[in-house]
């Protein structure tokens, strides 16, 4: 869920200088659902896999469908009302997402981790707890937060690993990124909030996804934390929206 104290966003959270900061994991490749190849082992918060490719720790807010492309990106679950109904949504206009998971929740419904994964969909780390003022804690507090989250998303999904790493409330530190990224997860913003948590309307929510589409092609939605029916009818009348206007959907990028 975004955080919006005094207006406060991701972005103001990532600039400065990431000076100091020590790389706590090394290793080598990213893992994605679509590689083919899977790892029986599970990363530990306390010891780095060997397989892990550290990435860039800046953020990612390009499209890898180029210019006129849109990432989906859904925040919070899985959860067992909402998700699925996204999922629907999502196969019927043929969009892939990327679903940012909170590890409680993704520990309590492995099976819709695995159905997210089959769907050809990305995982992102969004934290064990989402606490949005993690960027006012101890590094070994964030540590836990995203070093446990990555474990139970994995254990969850059969072993795939989150590609992307979200701070809840876009509560980033340089500490943060830095270990995100040498673990191989790419620190994700978004350049539009639709706000979808707030249940302002469903007409409400695809009029500020349009409108601040400009600002960049990573959108903001929801699938958990209290009834998303807004969310669902607000993507349901988005997605083909945009595919009439010449938009493609894809996954962020640097």
């Amino acid at each position: 869920m975004a955080r919006h104290n005094g207006g406060r966003g991701w972005y103001g959270k990532v600039v400065g200088a990431a000076l100091g900061v020590t790389i706590l994991a090394t290793g080598a490749s990213v893992w994605t659902a679509q590689a083919g190849t899977t790892d029986d082992s599970k990363p530990k918060a306390n010891a780095p896999a060997t397989d892990i490719k550290p990435v860039a720790d800046t953020i990612a807010h390009s499209s890898d469908a180029g210019a006129h492309g849109v990432n989906i990106t859904i925040d919070d679950g899985p959860d067992p009302v909402w998700t699925p109904k996204v999922l629907d949504l999502l196969r019927e206009y043929g969009v892939k997402a990327t679903f940012c998971m909170v590890g409680t929740q993704a520990k309590a419904h492995p099976d819709l981790v695995k159905k997210v994964v089959a769907a050809g969909h990305r995982l992102c780390d969004h934290s064990v707890s989402h606490d949005t003022a993690m960027d006012k804690k101890p590094q070994s507090y964030q540590s836990q937060q995203i070093l446990d989250a990555e474990r139970m998303i994995t254990e969850a999904s059969g072993g795939v690993r989150p590609m992307y790493y979200r701070a809840p409330g876009g509560a980033f530190t340089p500490y943060s990124r830095e270990l995100a990224a040498s673990r191989g997860m790419r620190p994700l913003g978004w350049n539009v909030d639709t706000k979808d948590f707030e249940r302002p309307g469903t007409d409400v929510i695809v009029a500020t996804a349009e409108r601040e589409l400009h600002n960049g092609p990573t959108l903001l939605f929801h699938d958990a934390g209290g009834d998303r029916t807004q969310t669902v009818e607000a993507l349901r009348k988005l997605l083909p929206r945009l595919k009439s206007q010449g938009y493609t959907f894809g996954f962020p990028v640097h």
